[in-house]
């Protein structure tokens, strides 16, 4: 539960930290995490702690009063595998990031925990806590030794991502390339089970971690992510479309379940012929999402936007009549949080976590279902009142549970139970 919901439970007043946040890629476009980092350290340095963000590229957009210090990669998923140059070689780390990209491996989250170790054996002294945002390397177990209190986040076991793709794959070649990315689970499996303070973001991730990574509920602490209300909100002079949906989703990735949605999509057309799709997302040209928009004839009716900023991203979220979550899981949930403090109504299925942030102040599905996507949006489109209704309380839902200041507070009383029982 999150740190303070006991109520027999006594924490100390918390002090102002000196807090370092550790990602491998962070940038929000890369996905959730770097939009966990971004929010969270905000809401920390408004607490009043000092936060730096340790980070390799593509690096997260900051508020002006964090700090990040760069560790720079060959980050090669941007740059490619000619980019390596002669220089490189002095580093083994980077000929492992290189040779791992070379045989379609990612090794983002080893390499990067290298580069954290070497970075804190230096600098560890400025921080009264280290953070890490779910590499789960092996650099991690070198700081916890080193005594640094070290605390990680982890979103949800990406085991259910490479279950979900491996189901999504055509053939024995696009199944071997799959396990391949994810061999660096193998480090991360081992690597959580010697953590002393790991914390998720849901009770589903909290379950889901412990029977995928074989580590026992109890010793798994929950500090719900948080939405910040002060950018994700209505914009009551901007004037809903009366026929549009709208969907923050990888376009490519099985798991947040487009295709599903698309499906449901064209499946309405017939009856509402003018109804809308955007999709915050960029497909791969080419790839399984175009190819089905293609079969299902529908490429002239579906928007794509994506490299958008949030000012942008708030205002299609006010001119969206339906915000729709078609995803198989999800540790948590960001798009139906972000939607719901928009005061946008949501149908949101009920893969991973989505229930827990959701709640009853939306229209829940089950995953994988096209038919029970189509007749919520359907019945959802003939009530106006029941949008507005669901747009209202979405609205309280989240500043009540899910705004970064009650999130960064348990978050801070977390850090402070960590290092008490470091001190002992």
């Amino acid at each position: 539960m999150p740190p303070g919901d006991d109520p027999g439970a006594v924490v100390s007043p918390v002090k102002p930290l000196r807090i370092a946040l550790l990602g491998y890629r962070s940038a929000p476009f890369s996905g959730g995490q770097g939009v966990y980092l971004k929010y969270l350290s905000k809401a920390l340095v408004e607490a009043g702690h000092s936060v730096d963000v340790i980070s390799g590229p593509p690096y997260p957009h900051l508020d002006p009063r964090v700090k990040l210090i760069e560790l720079p990669s060959l980050d090669l998923f941007a740059n490619g595998l000619t980019s390596l140059r002669p220089h490189h070689l002095s580093s083994w780390t980077n000929i492992i990031e290189w040779l791992s990209k070379l045989t379609g491996g990612f090794a983002e989250p080893y390499t990067f925990g290298r580069r954290a170790v070497k970075y804190l054996k230096k600098n560890g002294h400025n921080y009264d806590l280290i953070h890490d945002n779910q590499s789960l390397s092996d650099g991690m177990l070198q700081i916890q030794e080193m005594g640094l209190p070290l605390v990680t986040t982890v979103h949800h076991p990406i085991t259910s991502d490479l279950r979900i793709a491996l189901s999504a794959a055509r053939n024995w070649y696009e199944r071997l390339l799959i396990k391949r990315w994810h061999s660096f689970l193998t480090m991360q499996s081992r690597v959580v089970k010697q953590l002393h303070n790991i914390v998720t973001v849901s009770d589903c991730s909290r379950q889901d971690i412990a029977e995928d990574f074989g580590i026992q509920p109890a010793g798994i602490d929950i500090v719900y992510n948080g939405i910040d209300t002060d950018e994700f909100m209505p914009i009551p002079e901007i004037e809903r479309q009366p026929l549009r949906l709208m969907a923050t989703a990888s376009a490519d990735a099985p798991l947040k379940g487009l295709r599903y949605l698309l499906r449901a999509y064209a499946k309405l057309l017939p009856q509402y012929p003018e109804l809308e799709l955007l999709i915050v997302s960029k497909p791969k040209p080419g790839g399984k999402t175009e190819r089905l928009i293609k079969h299902l004839g529908i490429g002239d009716k579906v928007q794509f936007v994506s490299g958008i900023s949030t000012a942008q991203m708030v205002r299609y979220y006010a001119e969206a009549t339906i915000a729709v979550v078609p995803s198989v899981y999800e540790g948590f949930g960001l798009p139906a949080g972000e939607a719901m403090a928009c005061g946008v109504p949501v149908i949101s299925t009920d893969g991973g976590a989505l229930p827990e942030v959701v709640g009853d102040a939306g229209v829940i599905v089950p995953a994988k279902s096209v038919d029970a996507l189509a007749d919520a949006i359907d019945n959802l489109l003939q009530h106006p009142d029941k949008r507005d209704q669901l747009g209202a309380q979405g609205r309280e839902r989240i500043l009540q549970k899910f705004c970064w200041d009650v999130c960064a507070g348990q978050m801070a009383k977390y850090y402070q139970q960590v290092l008490t029982h470091a001190d002992r």
